[in-house]
């Protein structure tokens, strides 16, 4: 049985999770008639406090549509130099909107009040406008860190002392919630904008839902059908999503204490670098240059020698994300998949 710790994205529906969705009762969602989607809207609108929300295909979606409702051609977005929407989304915001990104760098995919007080540009004509300051939680490409309360607060106050909006990539919002103790509607209040994905450590096949106030959401409903979100039928998916927030957050410990059991025994293995104790959710990111490897022979070696897939983020840079369907000996097994590839 192959160990994936490839990503949280590669979750399968539960059977119990497929028997909600075979029962969803369905309408037409573009016409705003499918109870099961409509169901899901106002259920994530109540968990982040928001007036209202969005069900679309896909949490790189909501961030199209986010930066589409708060941007003109030529607005600036402030974001981490290593987030989601700079990296992995094709380049979405500048192809779509005509908006561009102005990085910030920052420890552990986090930066502070006062680089955003020092990004945000004056209002001169030969400028681009500061026009949205973003935030990831969790911070994925570092390693799954939960932005703190205090931070985040800070953060958009400062942003909307530059008259800026703010927007949350929640991709992974609920690990943060989980791990922290911090209601989602406390870290979704300073936000103007706020989204959580079903399809990664709750496990839904598909989507995500985008939150905001009542104009913001009829707002994005335009970008969605623009940017061919509308799916008719879908209340078989929302299904997916009630039935994975009614069951699937709490769980969400087990993947944490889980990465942290695999994180302590990864740092007892010659030759491969990592602070055990800076874990904070589901993701583990570590380093194998002291094994004399690069992170894609480390990577095919124990998924040769023993059916584990890890992630190659950089020339010697690996990371594992512990998601529900990873079994009960699947750490056991990818810390023996990783002493057999650091030992040749």
């Amino acid at each position: 049985m192959l160990i994936d710790l490839f990503s949280d994205t590669v979750t399968r529906p539960t059977p119990a999770m497929r028997r909600a969705m075979c029962e969803a009762e369905v309408g037409d969602e573009q016409l705003r008639e499918d109870p099961t989607v409509n169901r899901l809207q106002e259920t994530v609108a109540a968990l982040l406090g928001k007036e209202a929300a969005l069900f679309l295909p896909s949490g790189t979606m909501c961030n199209q549509v986010a930066f589409a409702v708060h941007c003109r051609a030529g607005d600036e977005i402030l974001l981490h130099e290593l987030a989601h929407p700079l990296l992995y989304e094709a380049g979405g915001a500048a192809a779509t909107v005509g908006a561009i990104f102005r990085t910030l760098p920052g420890p552990r995919g986090m930066f502070t009040a006062e680089q955003v007080r020092a990004a945000v540009r004056p209002p001169l004509h030969f400028m681009p406008r500061s026009r949205v300051v973003s935030v990831e939680q969790t911070a994925n490409i570092v390693g799954g860190v939960c932005w703190p309360l205090a931070q985040i607060e800070a953060v958009c106050a400062a942003a909307r002392e530059g008259g800026l909006a703010c927007h949350m990539d929640g991709a992974r919002l609920l690990n943060a919630v989980v791990a922290s103790g911090t209601p989602a509607r406390a870290f979704a209040a300073p936000f103007d904008s706020v989204w959580i994905d079903l399809t990664k450590g709750l496990g839904a096949p598909v989507g995500a839902v985008l939150a905001g106030s009542s104009d913001f959401i009829e707002a994005a409903w335009v970008f969605k059908q623009r940017y061919g979100g509308a799916m008719r039928q879908a209340g078989i998916l929302a299904a997916a999503g009630l039935y994975a927030l009614e069951h699937h957050v709490d769980r969400l410990a087990e993947d944490h204490e889980r990465a942290r059991r695999l994180a302590r025994g990864l740092a007892g293995i010659r030759g491969i670098a990592l602070d055990a104790d800076r874990v904070d959710t589901n993701i583990v990111i570590f380093d194998v240059s002291g094994a004399g490897l690069g992170a894609g022979e480390f990577a095919r070696r124990t998924l040769a020698s023993h059916g584990v897939r890890f992630t190659d983020l950089g020339p010697t840079t690996v990371r594992a994300v512990l998601h529900l369907d990873v079994p009960a000996d699947g750490v056991e097994r990818a810390l023996a998949a990783a002493r057999a590839a650091v030992e040749g």
